[in-house]
């Protein structure tokens, strides 16, 4: 259950904004103005009445506690999650100044909560179908055809990298981007996605600027090292196995018991890449010290469902997937509402984190960037670029160059020359804050 008082900053609310329009139309909303009936409870309900442009005002109730991230439900035409009036709502709640007090829901909302509660119930409870259980046999039969053809597949590939180099660099920057369309509608073919991916980034390559043959070679070779990790898999550690089939595109399930533990929200960002959208949130076990990443997807342009902005703790359950680092995880049962906190990760130096990085390219060779956490550093010039350098300047790590757009700018506000905590992503382009902690006390802010 939530905390009477205990309530978001608004960094934590504008970052469920689904885009730059409606962050803005949300911000706008964030005032008493437009706003009446609205409460809120200690269960995580926030709800209003927003006056829009037709004669009876938007109906806006948050539901701030659902175990997969903030549930919304707004009587307005919008098919954005969250809405404008959302977000306002959020914001005139996080506001803290009496705007929105404390009390019962009204009845349209304790409707919608009724069912919200209602379905979640049911999910838990044990199935009652009387459906035939699966075909173990069949599954079985599956899974090797689908192997056969990856092999078929690899080989193929394997084959086409030999002539490529053969036949020199320079035929690939003559060949165009077709010759990698080409053969990575193959690994389609094949049941490869992850390979058919890769492949498509080799494409890109010879148009990348100077020293693009040495970066072709050196995904070359990582994409043979992955094609020998799938021809020989059966006699790699386990671990590494499923490394292997990971990434070359078979679907993963978690596995083991559940970890429960109280649960520090570290980042949370969106990739596109033209047909979905991709969340990672990072989250960090304050107890296990353990940290992970929780995938989710939005296709045809809408945001993923979970969100869990930066900054909030919350004691749940999280299940891992099969790998030979086990970092992605599954979220399960949640026992309390995502809260704020002033609690922040343990962090290392800039040499401790590049060490990291190269540890884990031991379990994962095709790995871009591993989690860390930065204590006591400081943003700085190199000549064109910036680093995070130790407070005592003895060493420093690269700020990646895709990392240095408004975020960069808000850390060297946060810092203005004191030491920080940061979290990121650190590999082989630099290292990529995510989010940031002042010197002594304060909560976190999402760089990202």
């Amino acid at each position: 259950m939530t905390q009477q008082g205990v309530r978001w900053t608004a960094d934590q609310v504008l970052a469920l904004a689904p885009d730059a329009p409606s962050r803005k139309a949300g911000s706008k909303l964030g005032v008493a103005g437009p706003w009446s009936e609205a409460g809120s409870s200690s269960e995580g309900t926030v709800w209003g009445l927003c006056k829009g442009s037709g004669s009876k005002p938007y109906q806006t109730i948050v539901d701030i506690a659902d175990s997969a991230g903030p549930a919304y439900k707004c009587s307005c035409p919008s098919r954005k999650f969250p809405c404008k009036h959302a977000l306002g709502l959020l914001l005139l709640w996080a506001g803290a100044d009496g705007a929105v007090p404390d009390g019962e829901p009204p009845a349209w909302a304790g409707e919608w909560l009724a069912g919200r509660r209602k379905r979640a119930e049911d999910k838990r409870s044990p199935s009652l179908s009387t459906a035939a259980p699966a075909d173990p046999e069949a599954a079985r039969r599956r899974a090797e055809n689908r192997a056969e053809r990856i092999t078929a597949g690899v080989t193929e590939l394997e084959q086409r990298l030999g002539d490529l180099l053969r036949g020199g660099t320079a035929a690939a920057e003559q060949a165009g981007y077709g010759m990698w369309e080409e053969t990575a509608a193959r690994m389609v073919d094949a049941q490869a996605p992850g390979l058919a991916a890769r492949v498509r980034e080799l494409g890109a390559i010879p148009a990348s600027g100077p020293g693009w043959p040495v970066r072709l070679l050196e995904e070359c070779a990582l994409l043979h090292l992955l094609v020998r990790g799938w021809l020989h898999h059966d006699g790699l550690p386990d671990g590494l196995a499923a490394t292997v089939r990971s990434r070359v595109g078979l679907p993963a399930q978690p596995e083991g018991p559940p970890l429960r533990d109280d649960w520090l929200v570290l980042a949370q960002y969106d990739t596109w890449d033209g047909k979905l959208t991709t969340r990672r949130i990072w989250l960090y076990g304050t107890e296990s010290g353990r940290t992970a990443l929780l995938l989710s997807y939005g296709a045809a342009g809408r945001a993923p469902a979970l969100s869990l902005p930066v900054g909030l703790l919350l004691d749940a359950e999280l299940t891992g997937y099969a790998g030979a680092r086990q970092l992605r995880a599954e979220l399960g049962e949640q026992f309390t509402a995502p809260a704020p906190t002033a609690r922040r990760p343990p962090g290392v130096r800039t040499d401790e984190a590049a060490a990291r990085y190269g540890e884990a390219l031991r379990d994962d060779p095709w790995l871009e960037t591993c989690p860390v956490t930065l204590s006591a550093v400081i943003p700085a010039r190199a000549g064109e670029a910036w680093q995070l350098a130790d407070a005592d300047g003895a060493s420093a790590l690269p700020v990646a160059p895709g990392a240095t757009g408004a975020g960069l700018w808000r850390m060297v506000a946060l810092s203005g020359g004191a030491p920080l905590t940061v979290f990121g992503e650190c590999g082989h382009r630099g290292f990529a804050p995510l989010a940031a902690w002042p010197q002594g006390a304060g909560e976190a802010v999402p760089l990202c």
